[in-house]
């Protein structure tokens, strides 16, 4: 049996909340030391840009000039993927989609899970974690914004899967592909898992039986609890 298109329409890529910023995980190692950072960036901004943030950020955190080249490199990449996209079609209908948060911030813990609006381009993550810090009484300031990041994250895989959607309808449209024989990719085999979940008419409005799944968990860990989760986070990562 051949596939079929997802439905919707079909627009260019970008991200689906009113600004179109990619978000940028940094994590490598120079001279034996780790070195993390999530923030995003305005894909529109001049390379010249990259340069004088790793500057200043080399120098805030007196990091030794070897830092820089590296942060350099690791936000250029993810900006040349990002741009690479730009241009292309993506399909976009009436698709709510699950975002899931499961972060540690500091000492503060939280899990949730909540429906997003692919077709609102005027969405605002930042604006929504703060709000959602206010009413979960979470007074850590950098709880927000990671969670507003952990949701353009997301966003980002879903529009990129999109972006994968029409190029596989177009190549079958064209014959190209054989319906039996050729294989999903990732973005797709994702894309349907999630429809299957919520279905192309999925609701906001949660179901009373669904409470309990979609409640909120935050936890304030002591630091003894604190310093064993980044050691177990430290061996995962060798």
């Amino acid at each position: 049996m051949k596939g079929h298109a997802p439905k919707g329409t079909v627009k260019k890529f970008r991200m689906p909340t009113s600004q179109n910023l990619v978000p940028i995980r940094v994590d490598f190692e120079v001279e034996g030391q780790r070195f993390k950072d999530t923030f995003t960036w305005n894909p529109s901004d001049h390379d010249s840009e990259i340069v004088k943030f790793a500057k200043a950020t080399v120098k805030d955190l007196k990091l030794s000039s070897n830092y820089e080249k590296a942060i350099v490199n690791s936000i250029q990449s993810q900006i040349e993927i990002f741009r690479s996209f730009q241009g292309q079609d993506m399909y976009t209908g009436e698709r709510i989609v699950p975002i899931k948060l499961d972060l540690r911030v500091n000492h503060t813990l939280i899990r949730d899970q909540f429906l997003w609006d692919l077709n609102n381009f005027e969405s605002d993550p930042e604006e929504f974690a703060k709000t959602l810090c206010a009413d979960l009484g979470v007074h850590d300031p950098e709880v927000g914004p990671a969670i507003a990041f952990a949701i353009r994250e997301q966003l980002y895989e879903i529009a990129v899967q999109n972006v994968a959607s029409a190029r596989e309808s177009r190549l079958a449209k064209k014959g190209r592909r054989g319906g039996d024989h050729t294989p999903l990719s990732k973005a797709s085999s994702t894309g349907l898992d999630l429809v299957k979940s919520f279905g192309h008419k999925s609701t906001v409005i949660r179901k009373r039986k669904e409470w309990d799944v979609y409640e909120p968990i935050v936890d304030l860990l002591s630091s003894e609890e604190v310093d064993a989760l980044e050691a177990k986070e430290e061996r995962n990562a060798r």
